[in-house]
């Protein structure tokens, strides 16, 4: 992890990436764009911004940057697998301490983004090891809703998630692991009732 210090900055905007001409150069992270983002100066802020820059995001404390994100002190900034901790010195933020059920990074879903979720992960409810993703016709019929309405909030997760830069075929398996890890979706939540 390394400091990313606000300190002494004159200038209005940064660019991180894997290219040598980047301010903020991180050649030694194949999972970093070669212009990955950008730090700019606005007022007395700084953002981030990856408008469609980088292949695989940036996130700020766990959540994809879409656009553009205010920094805060302490704030960490990962690109690719390197994480940047972004310090700006004029501001005193004492941090309590956080519970460990808190630093689970879940992204927050709508009740529906939430029932498909789980309908997607059912198959994985049993302990089968060779389980796959259930499809969009399955959820559909689950759930009582039209295979657009499916794809349509499938897509919606993969981007808060974070994998909708991932092949096709990837995507759902990634999802279901990002799901359960974060706490989103629980193997109580997808055992089928007996």
């Amino acid at each position: 992890m390394r400091s990313l210090s606000s300190a002494g900055l004159e200038t209005r905007q940064l660019t991180i990436g894997r290219e040598d001409e980047a301010e903020i150069c991180i050649e030694w992270d194949s999972e970093v764009s070669w212009l990955h983002a950008e730090l700019r100066r606005a007022g007395g802020s700084w953002l981030v911004i990856d408008d469609g820059l980088s292949r695989n995001g940036t996130f700020v404390n766990g959540e994809r940057v879409v656009g553009r994100r205010r920094l805060r002190d302490g704030d960490e900034l990962r690109v690719g697998g390197t994480v940047l901790v972004f310090r700006s010195p004029g501001t005193q933020r004492r941090m309590s301490t956080a519970h460990a059920a808190d630093l689970t990074l879940q992204p927050q879903l709508s009740p529906a983004q939430q029932r498909v979720l789980v309908a997607l992960c059912r198959p994985y409810g049993d302990g089968d090891a060779f389980a796959r993703p259930a499809p969009n016709k399955q959820i559909a019929d689950e759930l009582h809703l039209s295979v657009a309405a499916v794809k349509t909030h499938l897509r919606s997760l993969f981007q808060r998630f974070g994998v909708n830069e991932l092949a096709q075929n990837e995507k759902r398996t990634e999802l279901i692991r990002l799901a359960f890890e974060s706490g989103a979706v629980s193997s109580a939540d997808v055992r089928r009732p007996t």
